[in-house]
């Protein structure tokens, strides 16, 4: 799993150039709850950008004749005053945090205690995993939160597989990232 660190160069895809994040366009109930998300895979950025121009289609945001998307660069400069938290694999309490943000109720004391990290980061949940964690939240494994149901939800997810993401949670945050380019990507 790769750290925060000064230089960091991060990647985020989109169905336009995002030159400045804003918290506020940024949804709620991800992986790591409201926050700018990027990762240091250009690849999964692209897989972003092309689900992001998928959905900004069907919202009506931009012509369903545009196939192409973006992926912004930016590097990660003045981190020493952020509070951060690194999930190192994607083990129960990754799993846990995950519930936590993308529902209310389940593992509250969770989204509490995360509340005032500027960033986390850990293996990414995305849509390829999604029907495994709802499973998960749906108890198919068995009740959710017990060590049975977390072990066989884990290891369906193949979590040496998965990438990583880095979820810029505050204003603070945000303006350590220095934008430095966009490459706009063909969706065919």
């Amino acid at each position: 799993m790769n750290k925060l660190e000064e230089g960091l160069v991060l990647y985020h895809g989109s169905y336009c150039i995002v030159e400045n994040p804003d918290l506020e366009k940024c949804a709620m109930l991800k992986d790591f709850g409201r926050g700018f998300y990027l990762t240091t895979s250009k690849e999964q950025a692209k897989s972003f950008a092309k689900i992001s121009t998928s959905k900004a289609k069907s919202n009506g945001l931009i012509p369903y004749s545009e196939n192409f998307g973006y992926v912004s660069f930016y590097k990660v400069t003045g981190i020493s005053s952020l509070k951060t938290f690194s999930f190192e694999t994607a083990d129960a309490d990754w799993l846990h945090c995950i519930v936590a943000h993308r529902r209310n109720k389940p593992f509250a004391d969770i989204r509490k205690s995360m509340q005032d990290y500027d960033v986390i980061s850990g293996k990414i949940a995305n849509d390829d995993t999604n029907a495994t964690i709802l499973a998960y939240m749906g108890n198919v494994f068995g009740e959710m939160g017990t060590e049975q149901a977390d072990k066989m939800c884990i290891s369906l997810l193949l979590p040496e597989r998965l990438k990583d993401q880095f979820c810029f949670r505050s204003n603070k945050a945000i303006s350590t990232l220095e934008f430095l380019k966009s490459e706009k990507v063909s969706l065919e």
